[in-house]
């Protein structure tokens, strides 16, 4: 799947071949190789994605009435070596009556890549009936994606396609938001890389060569991911919340289907299925309505299941709701 983490790949080259190939035909290995990595695994994978919703959706800013702050940490595929690590940082929250504000940053490792990135938000809220609204919502902000060649395995570190220590290309980014929303419910739809803004990490030549074998520019591409949850109250003490998050890229569909329990609005545990046949278990605890904690295990179903111990991810999170006068005379 386009949107999935993919295995890191150490290049090996037999030196042999290499006399044998053109640069032509090199260039076009190299980049496929490489395009496991940029193009094919462009966003990063996120399983506690319903409760940082605002890295999937820049529309969910102002939603709620306080600002919060979110981070997912995710450790995915252990045990295999250079396997992808995620960072997500976002800080969301409402401005104003009609106006949401937010902001992310991230950074994906996979091996010798990396893929950095930084946005701000801006979302408009308007009513649509007495307890519906709607948001409409423009993220923009950059992303560098970074090729690190120090320590890669070649046989022939001489030749000249693979000298220098790296190469780094920064380029802009945006994302399209919309999101409606009720008291208990939203449903909501985003474009991440808006831009389809084309690479230069390449010289000009390499750029050519691959080009005229593929016909591809090698571009970030547009995706579109849609979100809806639902949250059901049984009594005062518990209440379930079904998600549903599908993701879309070019022919590539994939969905996600999660289902939270809460108790007593501080402790909640679920189950998250993904299509691909992944099953990720759900925990986390909040503090004083104000503080949580949150930790996601995912098994593999793929043919990694026999050298990876799953993945991990981890939750923190902190939201800054005005102070109410019972917390102040605790």
């Amino acid at each position: 799947m386009k949107f999935m983490n993919m295995k890191h790949i150490k290049i090996t080259i037999n030196q042999d071949i290499l006399l044998r190939l053109s640069k032509k035909i090199f260039c076009f290995y190299f980049f496929c190789c490489f395009s496991n990595i940029t193009i094919a695994q462009q966003l990063p994978q996120m399983t506690q994605y319903m409760i940082n919703n605002y890295a999937v959706n820049p529309a969910v800013a102002g939603m709620y009435d306080y600002y919060q702050v979110k981070t997912n940490i995710r450790n995915q595929w252990v045990g295999i070596t250079d396997a992808p690590i995620t960072t997500i940082l976002s800080v969301y929250g409402k401005r104003s009556e009609h106006v949401g504000l937010g902001g992310m940053v991230f950074n994906d490792q996979v091996g010798h890549t990396s893929r950095n990135g930084a946005s701000l938000s801006y979302a408009y809220h308007f009513s649509l009936a007495k307890e519906v609204k709607m948001s409409l919502a423009l993220s923009g902000g950059f992303v560098q994606l970074k090729i690190d060649k120090l320590g890669w395995n070649l046989q022939n570190p001489d030749d000249p396609l693979v000298q220098g220590d790296m190469i780094v290309d920064a380029v802009p980014d945006a994302t399209f938001g919309l999101n409606v929303y009720g008291k208990n419910w939203y449903i909501g739809a985003s474009v991440p890389q808006l831009l389809s803004t084309n690479l230069d990490l390449l010289d000009p030549d390499f750029t050519r060569n691959y080009t005229a074998i593929t016909t591809s520019e090698g571009s970030l591409e547009r995706h579109l991911f849609v979100l809806g949850s639902y949250n059901h109250s049984f009594n005062p003490y518990w209440a379930v919340e079904p998600t549903f998050f599908f993701k879309s890229v070019s022919a590539d569909n994939q969905f996600d289907f999660g289902l939270k329990t809460i108790y007593n609005d501080k402790l909640w545990f679920g189950l998250d299925y993904r299509s691909n046949g992944d099953l990720g278990a759900l925990l986390g605890y909040s503090i004083q309505e104000r503080f949580e904690i949150g930790y996601s295990y995912d098994i593999i179903s793929s043919d990694l299941n026999g050298y990876s111990q799953g993945s991990h991810e981890f939750m923190l999170g902190i939201k800054f709701k005005a102070a109410e006068e019972n917390d102040i005379l605790r």
